[in-house]
């Protein structure tokens, strides 16, 4: 989606020295305090006030332009709620002065200054940027991360040093997994005995407060960020059947016979209903942005029925409290409409699960974790239907959010060939146990067209990292790093990176992560300098 020009003979930009940020217009002084802030960890004392002298120094410079700029029409479902995508198109002007960031819109601007800060943080020590003019949109106007809280809870400050690398990668929203079978992590002011107990060995408070909730929207909305909650029901709910006990299992069909699974819940229960009413109540009052995920995926044990049922009601209860749901693919069975954006992440071939004896017998990872034949066969079983979801999600008029296990689960196990010896361990201990480990090229190499999804249904694009095997940041972050970066290119450009050019350009991040205190995964497939 960009065009670059390189001047005849214009002087380089020497990225050494003294650099400030600096607002050409009042309504950018907000934008220009939040770069000036996620540019500290890189340039320390060297990062001067808005009010040092123009000619001591570099400077990014933020312009309101509505005339340098053309426009281009962005797809997909915005998250901060507008009826048309906003306009994130920029233009970039490299200089031996500085970088010059002008935009129609704050967001375009913004997405142009961190354009800006990669281009310093990442350029050799001491070195320069050419001389560039650069124009840039994005093409799905949702780009989004998934963080797993409710399985490894990360401290607000944590999750502010996500938010700050998402924003970084032109990622605009972070949805948060609050709840699962193993924590529920929101504090709802009518409903307090969800976070009681919620501690670690320590005692320290494993949930956020309402207000730590809400300062998190806010640090998000600073970034052009939005969070999205997600309420994971019917299903995975222990959390809530542990605070809540006395609640009626929903009815299971034959099928569910022998597979393990905790009892979804049934919300043609009254004291159901009038349990999960009063949360998602809480949850949009206490939500700044337009959506509310309501979950919908691997409801184990409960009938085709009751879980439509289920998943219409969750739906009627985010809309009655005025924001609109989102859900994952399964919810489509439930029928779905224009209005509804449905979450794809699975079909039986992304499984990738043996059919044979002998297919099993040559996956050591799969015999590792345990996996028989019998449980693979259930589990072909269980996730048949997700082969037609796509279709159904078309065929009622909904949206598509494309987040496929097969590239964008990150929760992922890196390959042998890529696995440097000193990380063998963390290789072997992080992420999901059945799925195929894979190298860091094999993310970069998706594509957002092949899927077959027509581009005015695709609502945009979310990577996920959930957090079973995760004990802590540096963990989530080993995982993230470097794969988010082509995900994040593949969501902006709308098609994935050449991989010889991208992975020169990806390896110059690593100044940037490690800058932050975040910890990467030094992947052999990559040339890291």
């Amino acid at each position: 989606m960009y065009k670059r020009q390189t001047p005849d003979g214009a002087p380089a930009l020497t990225v050494a020295g003294p650099w400030r940020v600096r607002a050409g217009d009042h309504r950018l002084t907000g934008a220009a305090e939040t770069v000036r802030a996620l540019l500290e960890l890189h340039l320390g004392a060297r990062l001067l006030s808005q009010d040092a002298p123009a000619a001591h120094g570099s400077e990014i410079l933020l312009l309101l332009d509505e005339t340098s700029v053309p426009p281009v029409r962005t797809l997909g479902a915005d998250p901060a709620g507008g009826a048309e995508p906003a306009d994130e198109a920029y233009a970039l002007t490299v200089h031996a002065q500085g970088i010059t960031c002008r935009a129609r819109t704050p967001q375009g601007v913004f997405r142009a200054a961190t354009t800006a800060a990669q281009l310093i943080v990442t350029a050799p020590p001491g070195g320069t940027v050419d001389a560039q003019e650069l124009t840039d949109a994005p093409r799905y106007a949702w780009r989004g991360l998934l963080i797993d809280p409710a399985r490894c809870f990360l401290a607000p400050a944590e999750v502010r040093g996500i938010i700050d690398l998402a924003a970084l990668y032109k990622l605009n929203v972070l949805h948060l997994h609050l709840t699962d079978n193993e924590g529920w992590r929101l504090e709802l002011p009518s409903m307090p005995a969800l976070t009681q107990g919620q501690t670690d060995a320590d005692g320290q408070r494993l949930f956020y407060t309402a207000d730590e909730y809400r300062d998190l929207q806010a640090y998000a909305a600073r970034r052009h960020i939005t969070l999205v909650p997600e309420i994971d029901l019917p299903g995975h709910c222990a959390a809530l059947r542990a605070a809540l006990p006395d609640l009626p299992p929903a009815p299971a069909p034959e099928s569910a016979r022998g597979f393990p699974f905790v009892p979804p819940l049934d919300l043609t229960d009254p004291d159901t209903h009038a349990a999960v009413a009063a949360v998602f109540a809480d949850v949009c009052a206490l939500t700044t942005g337009p959506f509310v995920h309501i979950g919908g995926d691997e409801a184990v044990g409960i009938t085709d029925a009751c879980f439509a049922a289920g998943v219409r009601e969750l739906r009627a209860l985010v809309r009655k409290s005025g924001k609109r749901p989102v859900s994952w693919q399964e919810a489509s069975r439930a029928g779905i409409g224009p209005e509804d954006i449905a979450q794809f992440w699975v079909d039986v071939p992304m499984m990738d699960l043996p059919g044979t004896p002998e297919e099993l017998a040559a996956r050591p990872d799969l015999l590792a974790a345990g996996m028989t034949m019998e449980f693979a066969s259930a589990l072909t079983s269980f996730f048949a239907p997700s082969d037609d979801d796509a279709e159904r999600i078309l065929a009622g008029g909904g949206r598509v959010l494309l987040s496929p296990q097969s590239h964008l689960y990150l929760d992922r196990r890196y390959s042998a060939e890529v696995t440097p010896p000193h990380r063998a361990k963390d290789a072997e201990r992080l992420g999901f146990p059945t799925y195929r480990p894979r190298s860091v090229r094999h993310t970069a190499s998706w594509e957002p067209a092949s899927h077959g999804i027509p581009d005015d249904r695709i609502a945009g694009v979310e990577a996920t990292v959930f957090g079973e095997t995760l004990t802590g940041l540096d963990d989530l972050t080993t995982l993230l790093l470097p794969r988010l970066g082509s995900v994040a290119e593949a969501a902006w450009s709308g098609r994935a990176a050449e991989w010889e050019e991208y992975r020169h350009r990806l390896s110059r991040h690593a100044r940037l992560w490690r800058e932050r205190g975040l910890t990467h995964f030094d992947a052999l497939d990559v040339p890291w300098e």
